[in-house]
């Protein structure tokens, strides 16, 4: 779980994720995902918020995952604040593929079964098994 006190650090610690997981520079992450967050806030609602941009020097979509120690104000559509936080990243020319994604994730978010597991989740390798079913269910 993740302590973040505001959005901006949310964001920060998003990117710093990006980076370390991927090989990723964290300052340009950060400021496509703040150059996207521009144009309005990513929080989906119901507690959770979506992150996205895209960027030079990748080859195919790439997410992280943060679960937070508790709720943080991110402006979401619902006014909610957000305790689950699915970062993505896509390719710069990868146009359909990274609303794929963003489809994708957005339906898994929406599961209430899938959000409450999520958020029960003992420990990193559980949000990871959880995940990796559900990607491998979908690629079926």
């Amino acid at each position: 779980m993740i302590r973040a006190e505001s959005k901006a650090q949310i964001l920060s610690v998003l990117a710093q994720c990006f980076a370390s997981v991927y090989g990723l520079d964290p300052g340009h992450v950060l400021d496509r995902i703040l150059e996207r967050e521009a144009l309005g806030s990513t929080g989906f609602g119901r507690g959770v918020a979506i992150p996205h941009a895209r960027i030079d020097g990748l080859t195919r979509p790439v997410a992280v995952f943060l679960r937070l120690e508790g709720p943080v104000e991110f402006a979401a559509a619902d006014g909610m604040p957000v305790d689950c936080v699915f970062g993505l990243l896509s390719p710069d020319q990868a146009g359909v593929a990274h609303l794929q994604a963003l489809a994708a994730i957005s339906r898994l978010m929406r599961d209430d079964r899938m959000h409450s597991r999520l958020l029960a989740a003992p420990d990193a390798d559980s949000l990871f098994a959880l995940l990796v079913n559900v990607i491998d269910r979908d690629a079926a």
